[in-house]
Protein backbone atom coordinates (compact mmCIF):
# COMPACT_ATOMS: atom_id res chain seq x y z
CA UNK A 1 0.00 0.00 0.00
CA UNK A 2 1.10 3.72 -0.73
CA UNK A 3 1.78 6.00 1.77
CA UNK A 4 0.16 9.34 1.37
CA UNK A 5 3.76 10.86 2.47
CA UNK A 6 5.74 8.81 -0.11
CA UNK A 7 5.09 10.39 -3.03
CA UNK A 8 6.21 13.75 -1.39
CA UNK A 9 9.84 12.43 -0.96
CA UNK A 10 12.45 13.01 -3.43
CA UNK A 11 13.45 9.02 -3.87
CA UNK A 12 15.91 9.81 -6.56
CA UNK A 13 17.85 12.02 -4.16
CA UNK A 14 17.74 9.68 -1.53
CA UNK A 15 19.08 6.95 -4.06
CA UNK A 16 21.46 9.50 -5.00
CA UNK A 17 22.73 10.02 -1.38
CA UNK A 18 22.88 6.54 -0.90
CA UNK A 19 25.05 5.79 -3.71
CA UNK A 20 27.63 8.64 -3.22
CA UNK A 21 27.69 7.29 0.88
CA UNK A 22 28.15 3.55 -0.26
CA UNK A 23 31.16 4.74 -2.84
CA UNK A 24 33.06 6.62 0.16
CA UNK A 25 35.27 4.70 2.85
CA UNK A 26 34.42 5.44 6.45
CA UNK A 27 35.17 2.75 8.26
CA UNK A 28 35.28 3.63 12.06
CA UNK A 29 37.44 6.04 13.07
CA UNK A 30 38.17 7.07 9.76
CA UNK A 31 35.48 9.46 8.52
CA UNK A 32 36.96 12.55 8.03
CA UNK A 33 36.57 11.88 4.11
CA UNK A 34 32.29 10.71 4.48
CA UNK A 35 32.22 13.66 6.58
CA UNK A 36 33.25 16.26 4.20
CA UNK A 37 30.99 14.37 1.94
CA UNK A 38 28.08 14.86 4.63
CA UNK A 39 29.22 18.69 4.88
CA UNK A 40 29.09 19.88 1.29
CA UNK A 41 25.19 17.70 0.89
CA UNK A 42 24.25 19.32 4.11
CA UNK A 43 25.03 22.89 3.33
CA UNK A 44 23.89 22.22 -0.17
CA UNK A 45 20.86 22.03 1.81
CA UNK A 46 21.04 25.00 3.48
CA UNK A 47 21.60 23.61 6.90
CA UNK A 48 24.81 23.98 8.72
CA UNK A 49 27.18 20.77 10.20
CA UNK A 50 28.93 21.36 13.56
CA UNK A 51 31.63 18.12 14.14
CA UNK A 52 32.19 17.61 17.98
CA UNK A 53 35.25 16.49 18.98
CA UNK A 54 35.04 13.42 18.90
CA UNK A 55 34.54 13.44 14.91
CA UNK A 56 30.46 13.19 15.37
CA UNK A 57 27.90 15.46 13.24
CA UNK A 58 24.95 17.38 14.36
CA UNK A 59 22.43 19.43 12.26
CA UNK A 60 20.08 21.33 13.92
CA UNK A 61 16.75 22.46 12.50
CA UNK A 62 14.77 24.76 14.64
CA UNK A 63 11.12 23.66 15.83
CA UNK A 64 7.85 25.57 15.86
CA UNK A 65 7.56 25.29 19.70
CA UNK A 66 9.82 24.74 22.51
CA UNK A 67 9.37 21.48 23.72
CA UNK A 68 11.37 19.11 24.34
CA UNK A 69 14.40 18.37 21.60
CA UNK A 70 14.18 15.68 19.51
CA UNK A 71 17.13 13.92 18.54
CA UNK A 72 17.86 11.37 15.62
CA UNK A 73 20.84 9.55 14.84
CA UNK A 74 22.52 7.42 11.91
CA UNK A 75 25.75 6.06 11.72
CA UNK A 76 28.67 6.78 8.71
CA UNK A 77 30.91 4.59 9.89
CA UNK A 78 31.36 1.15 8.59
CA UNK A 79 32.70 -2.16 9.41
CA UNK A 80 36.37 -2.20 8.37
CA UNK A 81 39.89 -3.26 9.97
CA UNK A 82 43.45 -1.91 10.84
CA UNK A 83 46.82 -3.54 10.32
CA UNK A 84 48.08 -5.30 12.60
CA UNK A 85 51.50 -6.49 11.74
CA UNK A 86 53.66 -6.77 8.44
CA UNK A 87 55.23 -10.59 7.55
CA UNK A 88 58.50 -11.46 6.35
CA UNK A 89 56.85 -12.52 3.41
CA UNK A 90 55.09 -9.29 2.55
CA UNK A 91 51.71 -10.48 3.86
CA UNK A 92 49.70 -8.21 6.10
CA UNK A 93 48.30 -9.60 9.33
CA UNK A 94 44.73 -7.23 10.09
CA UNK A 95 42.77 -6.77 12.93
CA UNK A 96 38.68 -6.39 12.77
CA UNK A 97 37.46 -3.01 13.11
CA UNK A 98 33.61 -3.86 14.34
CA UNK A 99 31.79 -7.24 14.67
CA UNK A 100 31.90 -9.26 12.18
CA UNK A 101 32.78 -12.85 10.95
CA UNK A 102 35.54 -13.53 9.21
CA UNK A 103 34.31 -15.51 6.36
CA UNK A 104 32.53 -12.69 5.23
CA UNK A 105 35.63 -10.69 4.15
CA UNK A 106 37.10 -13.58 2.91
CA UNK A 107 38.03 -12.95 -0.86
CA UNK A 108 37.23 -9.50 -0.77
CA UNK A 109 38.86 -6.95 -2.21
CA UNK A 110 40.13 -3.93 0.08
CA UNK A 111 42.62 -0.71 0.34
CA UNK A 112 44.91 0.41 2.42
CA UNK A 113 45.09 4.14 3.24
CA UNK A 114 48.23 4.91 4.48
CA UNK A 115 48.83 7.95 7.04
CA UNK A 116 50.72 10.14 4.23
CA UNK A 117 47.44 9.81 2.26
CA UNK A 118 48.82 6.70 -0.24
CA UNK A 119 45.75 4.00 -0.94
CA UNK A 120 47.01 0.21 -2.02
CA UNK A 121 44.81 -2.45 -3.66
CA UNK A 122 44.46 -5.64 -1.35
CA UNK A 123 42.88 -9.20 -1.25
CA UNK A 124 41.65 -10.78 1.64
CA UNK A 125 42.86 -14.46 1.83
CA UNK A 126 43.46 -17.32 4.25
CA UNK A 127 46.98 -18.22 5.32
CA UNK A 128 45.80 -21.65 3.46
CA UNK A 129 44.29 -19.88 0.09
CA UNK A 130 44.57 -22.86 -2.34
CA UNK A 131 42.78 -26.05 -2.66
CA UNK A 132 45.42 -27.15 -5.27
CA UNK A 133 48.11 -26.72 -2.19
CA UNK A 134 46.84 -27.44 1.24
CA UNK A 135 44.70 -30.92 2.10
CA UNK A 136 42.73 -29.41 5.01
CA UNK A 137 41.68 -25.89 3.22
CA UNK A 138 37.78 -26.73 3.45
CA UNK A 139 38.31 -27.02 6.89
CA UNK A 140 40.64 -24.67 7.96
CA UNK A 141 39.48 -22.60 11.31
CA UNK A 142 38.97 -18.92 9.44
CA UNK A 143 39.65 -16.56 12.35
CA UNK A 144 41.98 -13.40 12.98
CA UNK A 145 44.93 -15.55 13.24
CA UNK A 146 44.73 -17.18 9.85
CA UNK A 147 43.51 -14.69 8.18
CA UNK A 148 45.77 -12.23 5.90
CA UNK A 149 45.79 -9.87 2.76
CA UNK A 150 48.05 -9.96 -0.14
CA UNK A 151 48.82 -6.25 -1.82
CA UNK A 152 48.59 -5.75 -5.38
CA UNK A 153 51.82 -4.69 -5.53
CA UNK A 154 55.41 -6.30 -6.25
CA UNK A 155 56.68 -7.12 -2.85
CA UNK A 156 58.09 -9.92 -1.09
CA UNK A 157 59.30 -8.90 2.48
CA UNK A 158 58.27 -6.62 5.42
CA UNK A 159 60.90 -4.05 3.92
CA UNK A 160 59.28 -3.61 0.70
CA UNK A 161 55.62 -3.26 1.85
CA UNK A 162 57.54 -0.76 4.64
CA UNK A 163 59.05 1.49 1.79
CA UNK A 164 55.27 1.35 0.04
CA UNK A 165 54.46 3.38 3.11
CA UNK A 166 52.57 0.83 4.68
CA UNK A 167 52.63 0.36 8.57
CA UNK A 168 50.95 -0.64 11.79
CA UNK A 169 47.96 0.71 12.26
CA UNK A 170 46.42 2.09 9.23
CA UNK A 171 42.92 1.57 8.09
CA UNK A 172 41.99 -1.20 5.85
CA UNK A 173 38.19 -0.16 3.79
CA UNK A 174 36.20 -3.34 2.19
CA UNK A 175 35.45 -3.20 -1.46
CA UNK A 176 31.41 -2.13 -0.48
CA UNK A 177 30.24 -3.63 -4.35
CA UNK A 178 27.10 -1.68 -4.68
CA UNK A 179 24.43 -2.63 -7.04
CA UNK A 180 21.47 -0.65 -7.74
CA UNK A 181 18.93 -2.85 -9.76
CA UNK A 182 16.11 -1.58 -11.95
CA UNK A 183 14.12 -3.74 -9.79
CA UNK A 184 14.32 -1.43 -6.31
CA UNK A 185 17.23 -4.07 -5.25
CA UNK A 186 19.79 -2.52 -3.37
CA UNK A 187 22.87 -4.92 -2.54
CA UNK A 188 26.12 -3.45 -1.26
CA UNK A 189 28.21 -3.77 1.90
CA UNK A 190 27.92 -1.15 4.56
CA UNK A 191 24.31 -0.28 3.96
CA UNK A 192 24.22 -0.68 7.59
CA UNK A 193 23.89 2.20 8.19
CA UNK A 194 24.38 4.26 5.12
CA UNK A 195 21.11 3.12 4.13
CA UNK A 196 19.54 4.90 7.88
CA UNK A 197 22.17 8.00 6.93
CA UNK A 198 20.56 8.31 3.48
CA UNK A 199 17.08 8.26 4.88
CA UNK A 200 17.94 10.56 6.96
CA UNK A 201 19.17 13.11 4.39
CA UNK A 202 15.82 12.28 2.37
CA UNK A 203 14.13 13.70 5.65
CA UNK A 204 16.41 16.81 5.49
CA UNK A 205 15.84 17.35 1.94
CA UNK A 206 11.88 17.63 2.43
CA UNK A 207 11.78 19.65 5.38
CA UNK A 208 13.88 22.13 2.89
CA UNK A 209 11.86 22.36 -0.34
CA UNK A 210 8.71 22.24 0.78
CA UNK A 211 9.60 25.09 3.21
CA UNK A 212 8.24 23.33 6.59
CA UNK A 213 8.96 23.75 9.85
CA UNK A 214 8.94 20.72 12.18
CA UNK A 215 6.81 20.49 15.56
CA UNK A 216 9.41 20.89 17.70
CA UNK A 217 13.59 21.06 17.37
CA UNK A 218 15.47 18.37 15.42
CA UNK A 219 19.00 17.50 16.18
CA UNK A 220 20.50 15.15 14.03
CA UNK A 221 23.60 13.07 15.06
CA UNK A 222 25.40 11.26 12.26
CA UNK A 223 27.68 8.90 14.22
CA UNK A 224 31.21 7.93 13.46
CA UNK A 225 31.99 5.13 16.44
CA UNK A 226 28.79 3.12 16.18
CA UNK A 227 30.16 -0.43 14.47
CA UNK A 228 32.30 -0.25 17.99
CA UNK A 229 29.91 0.61 20.45
CA UNK A 230 30.56 4.25 21.18
CA UNK A 231 28.93 6.22 18.50
CA UNK A 232 25.91 8.23 20.78
CA UNK A 233 27.61 7.65 24.03
CA UNK A 234 27.46 11.75 24.34
CA UNK A 235 24.60 13.59 22.77
CA UNK A 236 23.79 16.99 23.46
CA UNK A 237 21.88 17.86 26.67
CA UNK A 238 18.82 18.90 25.49
CA UNK A 239 17.45 15.83 23.69
CA UNK A 240 14.89 14.02 25.51
CA UNK A 241 14.38 11.31 22.84
CA UNK A 242 16.30 10.26 20.63
CA UNK A 243 15.45 8.10 17.44
CA UNK A 244 18.05 5.89 16.70
CA UNK A 245 17.83 5.17 12.76
CA UNK A 246 19.89 1.73 12.13
CA UNK A 247 19.34 -1.30 10.02
CA UNK A 248 16.78 -3.93 10.71
CA UNK A 249 18.13 -7.54 10.94
CA UNK A 250 16.03 -10.15 9.10
CA UNK A 251 16.11 -14.34 10.13
CA UNK A 252 15.32 -16.73 12.09
CA UNK A 253 11.96 -15.58 14.04
CA UNK A 254 11.94 -12.06 12.97
CA UNK A 255 9.59 -10.80 11.13
CA UNK A 256 11.10 -7.69 9.31
CA UNK A 257 11.70 -8.13 4.98
CA UNK A 258 13.97 -6.62 3.10
CA UNK A 259 11.26 -4.00 1.98
CA UNK A 260 9.82 -2.70 5.45
CA UNK A 261 10.21 -0.57 8.03
CA UNK A 262 11.88 -2.40 11.03
CA UNK A 263 10.79 -0.97 14.73
CA UNK A 264 12.94 -2.65 17.12
CA UNK A 265 10.92 -3.14 20.40
CA UNK A 266 14.12 -4.88 21.93
CA UNK A 267 17.99 -5.21 21.37
CA UNK A 268 20.57 -6.29 24.11
CA UNK A 269 20.72 -3.09 25.59
CA UNK A 270 16.63 -3.73 26.82
CA UNK A 271 13.59 -2.43 25.90
CA UNK A 272 12.67 0.62 24.06
CA UNK A 273 10.23 3.33 25.02
CA UNK A 274 7.37 2.00 25.07
CA UNK A 275 5.30 4.77 24.24
CA UNK A 276 7.48 6.19 21.45
CA UNK A 277 7.78 2.76 19.78
CA UNK A 278 3.60 2.70 20.25
CA UNK A 279 3.77 5.50 18.36
CA UNK A 280 5.70 4.85 15.62
CA UNK A 281 3.90 1.48 15.53
CA UNK A 282 0.92 3.95 14.91
CA UNK A 283 2.13 6.25 12.52
CA UNK A 284 3.68 3.26 10.39
CA UNK A 285 -0.35 1.90 10.15
CA UNK A 286 -1.42 5.79 9.10
CA UNK A 287 1.03 5.93 6.50
CA UNK A 288 0.16 2.72 5.40
CA UNK A 289 3.65 1.60 5.18
CA UNK A 290 4.90 -1.83 5.19
CA UNK A 291 6.56 -2.41 8.94
CA UNK A 292 7.42 -5.35 11.07
CA UNK A 293 8.18 -5.09 14.67
CA UNK A 294 10.74 -7.43 15.97
CA UNK A 295 13.18 -8.21 18.75
CA UNK A 296 17.31 -8.59 18.21
CA UNK A 297 18.93 -10.39 21.01
CA UNK A 298 22.42 -9.68 19.14
CA UNK A 299 22.11 -5.91 18.17
CA UNK A 300 22.97 -2.65 19.82
CA UNK A 301 22.48 0.62 18.45
CA UNK A 302 23.07 4.83 18.65
CA UNK A 303 20.68 4.75 20.99
CA UNK A 304 22.07 1.78 23.66
CA UNK A 305 24.92 3.72 23.58
CA UNK A 306 23.54 6.93 24.88
CA UNK A 307 21.37 5.20 27.47
CA UNK A 308 24.73 3.68 28.30
CA UNK A 309 26.71 6.64 28.70
CA UNK A 310 24.00 8.35 31.23
CA UNK A 311 21.73 9.83 29.03
CA UNK A 312 18.40 10.62 30.69
CA UNK A 313 15.86 9.97 27.45
CA UNK A 314 13.35 8.00 25.64
CA UNK A 315 14.49 6.17 23.46
CA UNK A 316 13.52 4.26 19.61
CA UNK A 317 14.98 2.26 17.35
CA UNK A 318 13.58 2.28 13.27
CA UNK A 319 15.38 1.63 10.08
CA UNK A 320 14.93 -0.35 6.79
CA UNK A 321 15.18 -4.64 6.90
CA UNK A 322 18.46 -5.58 5.37
CA UNK A 323 19.51 -8.78 4.89
CA UNK A 324 22.81 -10.75 5.50
CA UNK A 325 23.90 -7.94 7.83
CA UNK A 326 27.87 -7.42 8.30
CA UNK A 327 27.92 -9.34 5.33
CA UNK A 328 26.75 -8.82 1.67
CA UNK A 329 23.94 -7.09 2.58
CA UNK A 330 20.44 -6.26 0.62
CA UNK A 331 17.65 -4.15 1.18
CA UNK A 332 15.25 -2.48 -1.13
CA UNK A 333 15.09 1.44 -1.89
CA UNK A 334 11.04 0.73 -0.77
CA UNK A 335 12.22 0.03 2.60
CA UNK A 336 15.22 3.20 2.79
CA UNK A 337 12.22 5.41 1.54
CA UNK A 338 9.28 4.26 3.93
CA UNK A 339 12.26 4.38 6.95
CA UNK A 340 12.14 8.26 5.85
CA UNK A 341 8.23 8.42 5.82
CA UNK A 342 8.28 7.19 9.13
CA UNK A 343 11.09 9.38 10.37
CA UNK A 344 9.10 12.56 8.49
CA UNK A 345 5.40 11.57 10.04
CA UNK A 346 6.64 11.42 13.48
CA UNK A 347 9.14 14.84 13.29
CA UNK A 348 5.71 16.67 12.00
CA UNK A 349 3.44 15.37 14.31
CA UNK A 350 1.74 17.37 16.97
CA UNK A 351 0.78 15.59 19.64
Amino acid sequence: MLSPLMPQLNREYIMRILKQLLETPSPSGFCTEVMNVVREEVEQLGYSLEITPKGNGIITIPGDSSRETLGISAHVDTLGAMVRSIKPDGMIRFTPVGGYAMQTVEGEYCLIHTRKGGIYEGTVLSTKPSVHVYSDVRDFKREEANMEIRIDEMVKSKEDVEKLGIGVGDFISWDARTRFLPSGWIKSRHLDDKAGVAAVFGLMEWLKREGKTPSRTIKLILSTYEEVGHGSAHIPPDITELIAVDMGAIGDDLSATERDVSICAKDSSGPYDYNMTSKLIDLAKREQISYAVDIYPHYGSDASAALKGGSSIRAALIGPGVHASHGMERTHADAVVNTAVLLLAYVMDEQ
